[in-house]
């Protein structure tokens, strides 16, 4: 197995773009590992002949290439028992806002879709099968090629007061920023804050900040073992009132209890390992 995690190396492709991910896999292995809640959207590069399938609840989105995973609140499985290679871009929260060739709305939420790789080339076009290659055998070009990919496009991204607000709110959410305060941080009424929150991203701001909380708790179970798990700490540090709060709220973001989650261990982070730099 390869992985790799690298951020964009242009200003003006990383104020859009957080990072590029890589995975090559065997086939076998952990075959239906699962995806937690996720406010940004991956734009997911791959041969045009390799299959993917997403279950999401009742839904399965099924085909081939290279498809839009967009933002969703809802747990993910995914069917990975075959071979894959696959180049990810993850888009920061509310970039699809900005982006005019991609039409973004709450309707996209929670789905995948196919897409034609031809709409973000560039002057210098190369094509996801030759930049697998790349990833494969050189992650450094591989991140200057999608750089010089995705940087024309990004050109022409249109900001708004929606999505200006929205950029300032991110990183508060993120440092776990009380959300009754953050109108007072950035001058504005509460109203205004999460009215523009929720155009740009089609997500509530507790929402995003509940799925910003399971990341990190998810990143702090992965480096530990299961003996070496002390739920009651895990609450404390979290910011929930009591263990009671911190089983409701892995019961109602992933389906499952902590003795489930630290059992069976089978989200990404799990199976392919951390987003440590490779």
């Amino acid at each position: 197995m390869i992985r790799w995690l690298k951020t964009p190396k242009l200003l003006g492709v990383a104020k859009y773009i957080e990072c590029y991910w890589f995975l090559e896999k065997s086939a076998g292995g952990f075959e239906r590992p699962k995806l937690n809640p996720d406010p940004s959207a991956h734009l997911i590069l791959s041969s045009a002949k390799q299959t993917y399938q997403y279950e999401i609840e009742d839904d399965t989105f099924k085909g081939k290439g290279p498809h839009w995973l967009y933002p969703y609140s809802k747990t993910i499985e995914l069917d990975h028992a075959k071979s894959l290679a696959c180049i990810g871009i993850k888009f920061k929260v509310g970039a699809l806002y900005s982006l005019n060739s991609v039409a973004f709305s709450q309707a996209l939420l929670n789905t995948v879709k196919a897409m034609n790789f031809d709409v973000f080339k560039g002057a210098a076009f190369i094509s996801a099968d030759e930049l697998l290659v790349k990833a494969k055998e050189d992650p450094d070009n591989c991140i200057e090629l999608l750089d010089e990919l995705f940087l024309p496009l990004l050109a022409h991204c249109h900001e708004d007061t929606h999505s200006e607000i929205t950029r300032k709110i991110i990183p508060l959410l993120s440092n776990n920023k009380p959300i009754n305060e953050l109108a007072d941080l950035l001058f504005c009424s509460q109203r205004s804050v999460e009215r523009s929150f929720l155009k740009v991203t089609g997500f509530t701001l507790k929402q995003c900040q509940s799925m910003n909380k399971l990341e990190a708790i998810l990143e702090y179970l992965y480096q530990r073992k299961e003996c070496d798990i002390d739920w009651v700490d895990i609450a404390y540090q979290f910011g929930f009132s009591d263990q009671p709060h911190l089983i409701r709220y892995l019961k109602q973001q992933i389906q499952l209890t902590p003795k489930n989650y630290s059992q069976q261990r089978g989200f990404t982070i799990d199976v392919y390992g951390g987003v440590e730099s490779k």
